[in-house]
């Protein structure tokens, strides 16, 4: 499991280190410059190259860009400095003062390292500075970037005027949140994390789960079991106009381990499904005896519907997942009663769209602040949020996790539909809402990466998800 901060949380890691443990700001500085030549070298190194530019800001960024080149030319590599002027941060003037680079005043070279500024941007990039980089990204180097892409906000992964397009991004001491968010994935390239002797004073962050973190979800399963044993998904899906829905989240409930998934909708989607679908139960209402209940793919927006969730929040004791039309049902009618006396755990799993409905917010400022808002909401409505994006955000108001797992081939029309079967069937199994829902993110987005190596990204569908689901939990059980 990794860590991954915001800019505040960095921050407080930076001063508890410096003040508590006495390791100075200027021997973190060296550390880092240090630990971002090394990862210059090996990239120097396999692409046969010698010339290397450093273009070093003014503040701390610029200072380990400034050590940066100093230890390259130590090991032997032409390395000059682009410096912008201005007012020199304390230790960056020191490492200035120390650094015998030569200077130039052009952007060239085999390789670029991009310490122009760091995580502490709080303005648009204007100026020379965004001129700089936008010769930087018409280059033909390979550019590096120290900490995170120049331009890039470290909070949200929105580009603040400008940015530069890294094709490796060296991450001091923790992954950044914007490295993941919004156009982060696109503008980091290849990311690597360099420990340099900063200490994070507790375990309150943001975690990325791997492989190993998952595995724990999909346990040896007991000889001695019955169907029972590994529970009932029920799925209230589908309309005379959506029958494609039900078909993909029972689908993919049937392929999670649970014991039974039952389908409540129309009879024309039964008629449809029941004979493609035999192990499915189709039922008229819900059974409240279920461990978990999965309401809304495919349903159309209405008010009935409205009053199914009113209903399930109230007499429903498992746990209930909310996705697509009953996310948008309570948009329309009122979310106020996901906050109200509920009996059972509920999961909503919107995309930004859908978050933007159900908040009143822009999708600009659910983009702007993606992390606080939807830990705002889990806490407002005692519930767990899966937002969904490129990068999903999970959390429960407490516990926030990123899941970084996937491909565009799930920016496709069913990949909600088959998340939330999935994610109902993990939770017929017996496993809690929030770990649940970081298991059901991780296990798809390996499941398009799988369908995407077979298939490409343009081409995987919904349908390649469902067929290659059981690859990425073998996977992972092996």
């Amino acid at each position: 499991m990794e860590k991954v901060l915001l800019n505040a949380q960095m921050r407080e890691c930076d001063r508890h280190t410096i003040q508590n443990l006495g390791i100075s700001a200027g021997q973190l500085m060296e550390n880092a410059g240090k630990g971002i030549a090394d990862e210059v070298e090996k990239t120097a190194i396999a692409l046969n190259a010698k010339d290397i530019l450093a273009v070093c800001g003014t503040g701390n960024n610029g200072g380990d860009g400034y050590v940066c080149a100093q230890e390259l030319l130590k090991r032997g590599f032409n390395v000059k400095i682009y410096a912008f002027n201005g007012n020199l941060s304390h230790d960056c003037k020191q490492a200035k003062q120390a650094c015998k680079c030569g200077y130039i005043n052009d952007i060239c070279g085999a390789i670029i390292v991009d310490c122009i500024f760091g995580t502490g941007l709080c303005r648009e990039v204007s100026g020379q500075y965004a001129e700089v980089i936008e010769k930087i990204n018409k280059s033909c180097a390979y550019v590096i970037s120290a900490d995170i892409p120049s331009g890039l906000n470290g909070d949200n992964g929105l580009i603040m005027g400008c940015a530069v397009k890294a094709d490796l991004t060296v991450a001091i001491a923790e992954y950044k949140a914007g490295m993941f968010l919004n156009d982060g994935t696109d503008y980091c390239g290849k990311i690597v994390k360099k420990d340099i002797g900063i200490v994070c004073p507790h375990n309150e962050y943001i975690n990325i789960y791997g492989g190993c973190d998952v595995k724990k979800y999909f346990p040896k399963r007991p000889r001695n079991s019955h169907k029972g044993t590994f529970g009932t998904a029920d799925i209230i899906a589908g309309s005379d106009k959506y029958i494609g829905a039900p078909a993909l989240a029972a689908s993919a409930a049937l392929k999670s381990g649970c014991g039974y998934v039952k389908l409540v909708s129309t009879e024309k989607v039964k008629l449809a499904l029941a004979p493609k679908y035999p192990s499915a139960i189709f039922a008229e209402v819900p059974d409240l005896t279920s461990r978990a209940i999965a309401v809304g793919m495919g349903c159309g927006v209405s008010e009935r519907l409205y009053g199914t969730i009113k209903t399930l929040l109230k007499d429903y004791c498992g746990t209930l997942v909310i996705d697509a039309d009953a996310l948008n049902s309570l948009a329309r009618f009122g979310v106020e009663i996901l906050g109200c006396n509920k009996k059972c755990n509920v999961i909503v799993t919107p995309h930004l769209k859908e978050f933007s409905r159900l908040t009143n917010k822009s999708v600009e400022e659910i983009q702007s602040a993606p992390v606080d808002l939807a830990k705002q909401f889990a806490k407002r409505y005692n519930v767990t949020v899966l937002l969904k994006s490129a990068v999903s955000i999970i959390t429960d108001g407490t516990r926030t996790a990123f899941n970084i797992s996937g491909n565009t081939a799930l920016a496709k029309g069913g990949s909600g539909d088959i998340l939330s079967g999935f994610l109902c069937g993990t939770l017929a199994r017996g496993v809690k809402p929030f770990e649940a829902a970081v298991c059901s993110a991780y296990v798809l987005g390996k499941t398009a990466e799988i369908s995407a190596e077979q298939k490409t990204e343009y081409c995987a569908t919904a349908n390649d998800i469902i067929k290659n689901l059981h690859l990425a939990i073998k996977r992972l059980t092996e």
